[in-house]
């Protein structure tokens, strides 16, 4: 009987079941997604960094000039080197990259080696000033004339060849020494510094610049003489082109108002330089007497 009993409630217990409820934790937002979106866009950064400094020149001044100018405004304007893969404008900076690359073509020529002293190359507030002297060894025109020699015409071949592949404007001078025409007459040093000057430019047109590249011709005759205390010298009949910097603002005015390094100063900055003095041409049996 209490066996029985003893069975019955063994049988009978309750069965309690203990269940557990899974909790979760409260919501996080999305604070880990934008740190982890900085975080990529910091490695992708990282990465085009590295890519470029393993790019080359041409690369680099390609993707520069796109953030310069991303409409292309400045390739419709002709301040873009439009085909050659670079939109930089030659500003101060490379002037003297521009210096050296057209120092090192007129060493490469032969016909114009013997020549390469009187080609003198300075920069100034206009931009690049690259001055064709004359001397007893050799010139760039005809006696008295405004015709190039054939050195003269290679020469402006080549400058037009390299200058006309830039987006700069150019701006091309003529000068005299102080020896007046002893036939006289109407024609004199203002004509014939401007008429030089002009043939310059035609012969610059014709061999690789831009037509409208060359903005302005000037004849100063012998008005800005490059060594004053010898106003006859040979180094006063010279040509010079200039290479204007692509930004207009960037030309600092001296204290008369005018650009630093234009007609008004460059006389007086060349007449210092290494080249200032040179023999004076002798006159030619038969000919006029100016070798200008």
């Amino acid at each position: 009987m209490a066996d029985s009993e003893q069975t019955t409630n063994t049988v009978l217990a309750p069965i309690i079941v203990i269940k557990k409820k899974k909790s979760h934790a409260g919501h996080h937002g999305g604070a880990w997604k934008v740190a982890y979106a900085d975080f990529v866009t910091a490695m992708m950064a990282l990465f085009i960094v590295l890519w470029l400094l393993s790019t080359s020149d041409e690369t680099k001044k390609a993707i520069g000039g796109y953030f310069q100018d991303p409409a292309g405004v400045g390739k419709q304007m002709g301040s873009a080197l439009a085909g050659s893969g670079e939109s930089l404008s030659i500003g101060k900076d490379d002037m003297a990259k521009l210096k050296e690359k057209l120092a090192s073509a007129i060493k490469a020529a032969p016909e114009l080696k013997k020549l390469e002293h009187q080609v003198e190359m300075i920069i100034t507030g206009e931009g690049l000033r690259i001055e064709l002297l004359e001397s007893d060894k050799g010139s760039f025109f005809e006696s008295g004339r405004a015709a190039p020699t054939p050195v003269g015409e290679d020469l402006i071949d080549l400058l037009a060849t390299e200058l006309g592949k830039m987006p700069n404007h150019l701006m091309i001078e003529g000068h005299t020494d102080a020896k007046p025409f002893s036939s006289g007459g109407e024609y004199s040093n203002w004509e014939l510094s401007s008429d030089r000057a002009n043939a310059a430019r035609r012969a610059m047109m014709k061999h690789g610049a831009r037509p409208d590249q060359v903005v302005e011709v000037r004849g100063f005759a012998d008005h800005n003489l490059r060594t004053p205390k010898a106003p006859e010298d040979a180094a006063n009949r010279r040509v010079s082109v200039i290479v204007q910097y692509q930004n207009v603002a960037e030309i600092p005015n001296s204290k008369d108002g005018h650009p630093k390094g234009s007609g008004h100063e460059a006389g007086k900055e060349q007449g210092k330089s290494e080249h200032g003095k040179s023999e004076p041409v002798k006159s030619e049996h038969g000919k006029s007497q100016h070798k200008g």
